[in-house]
């Protein structure tokens, strides 16, 4: 099990981290091409985009990769149970985005928004089931097929939007962002070709495959609730982000192309560069969820430990370095991937704040695999309350984009000490 453990998060750790080369391209190619205007229209609707794919996949893939990985069900008639299940949640999701999007331009306080936030809907359901196949993967331990799906679907991602990106430039910003939305279809569908193309021959579809066994939907209903409980939570704070900011800076006197330029300097430019080291910290994270989960049941609890500080070793070692460049050498990092040193002194306060988060993400899912999926959630709650407060004090006290900084920096700091405890307390027996 070990073998397998360390194997796995090496796996993933280089898959993870070509795919993050590539992913800074495509972060290159929209910095140079979008500019700060177009990735901060991006920006807004990304809140929607990860409040959406969270509800519509309903922790189904962490759902699916623990009870695989418990080995006591029908593998074949477990995903293909789910499968139906997830396209119903989407289609009606998709109603429910189609009739509300005006309405959200309102709150996000730009029209333009409205194409983009369209387009969403039109790839969730591709989301979903990559994501469903991928759990009965991460079940398997099987991390190759993964890493596979992943490079070629951010090659692919790639290629789309230098091919398509300056047509819809010439069309408008608006459509230009709904593009980038819509890229994500082409990339998923190709995920999903791949993913299917490495299940096991058993797998071959027949229609009894596909009625619902409702044993299996109860069980994966039972984890995947409260385990995207947290997910949702989250990103519900990170949907109202953008509204609360807007609102509460516009009433102390900023304009709406500051507010709309900042943000997107801070939420695309600074947050996604401070994180790229999570492309360990979530490899870590999959392979620890079949690993706990196994070990824990067994009441395995000295080889739970071990692995928890294992993961947060291998977490600090990516993140150690990384912090301390975006701290001494910030301008480099920018310059090279974004093309511009603005927003630099974000980057050194959030740089040591997320040198906190590295850790957070395997916290999370040893307490998911442990089945205390209810108190990751209370985490993320109480870090989101937390988040949504300061943010919307802090902006009201007229220090520009700071108060959206200490919000970010309070909910990792909470969320963190928070599962951290939560585990403390779970492994005393």
């Amino acid at each position: 099990m070990k073998n397998k453990f360390v194997k796995s998060v090496l796996i993933l750790s280089v898959g993870s981290l070509i795919t993050k080369v590539i992913s800074m391209f495509i972060k290159i190619v929209l910095a140079r091409l979008l500019g700060t205007e177009g990735t901060g229209l991006y920006m807004l609707i990304m809140p929607t985009f990860t409040l959406l794919m969270a509800i519509s996949q309903l922790g189904f893939p962490v759902a699916i990769s623990k009870l695989v990985s418990e080995e006591t069900k029908n593998n074949k008639n477990l995903v293909f149970s789910v499968i139906p299940i997830s396209l119903i949640i989407n289609i009606v999701i998709i109603i429910i985005l189609f009739i509300s999007s005006p309405f959200l331009c309102d709150l996000l306080g730009d029209k333009r928004a409205y194409y983009g936030l369209i387009s969403i809907g039109f790839v969730l359901p591709f989301i979903s089931i990559s994501s469903i196949l991928r759990g009965y993967f991460f079940g398997k331990q099987k991390m190759i097929p993964h890493v596979l799906s992943n490079i070629t679907e951010d090659l692919i991602r790639l290629i789309i939007l230098i091919a398509g990106l300056p047509y819809f430039l010439n069309k408008g910003l608006e459509f230009a962002v709904a593009y980038v939305v819509l890229v994500n279809l082409v990339s998923e569908l190709t995920s999903i070709l791949i993913l299917f193309f490495f299940l096991p021959k058993n797998f071959k579809i027949k229609k009894k495959d596909l009625k619902p066994n409702l044993i299996n939907i109860k069980d994966v209903f039972s984890i995947g609730i409260p385990t995207t409980g947290s997910r949702i939570i989250g990103s519900i704070g990170f949907f109202l982000e953008p509204i609360i900011l807007t609102f509460a800076l516009s009433r102390v006197g900023y304009s709406s192309s500051y507010i709309i330029n900042e943000y997107g300097i801070i939420s695309g430019y600074i947050v996604p560069l401070v994180l790229l080291p999570s492309f360990l910290t979530l490899g870590i994270s999959e392979a620890l969820i079949p690993n706990v989960s196994k070990a824990y049941i067994h009441h395995k609890y000295n080889y739970v430990f071990n692995k928890i500080k294992q993961a947060i070793i291998f977490s600090l070692l990516v993140g150690i370095p990384a912090t301390l460049v975006f701290l001494i050498i910030p301008n480099i990092p920018m310059k090279i991937i974004y093309g511009t040193t603005k927003g630099i002194l974000y980057l050194k306060v959030l740089a040591p704040i997320a040198l906190i988060h590295y850790i957070q993400s395997p916290l999370t899912a040893s307490l998911q695999a442990m089945g205390k999926a209810h108190e990751a959630m209370r985490g993320t709650l109480w870090g989101t309350i937390i988040r949504c407060v300061c943010l919307l004090v802090f902006s009201l006290m007229s220090i520009k984009m700071w108060g959206l900084v200490i919000a970010i920096s309070s909910n990792i700091i909470f969320v963190t000490l928070h599962q951290y405890f939560e585990i403390k307390k779970a492994l005393k027996k």
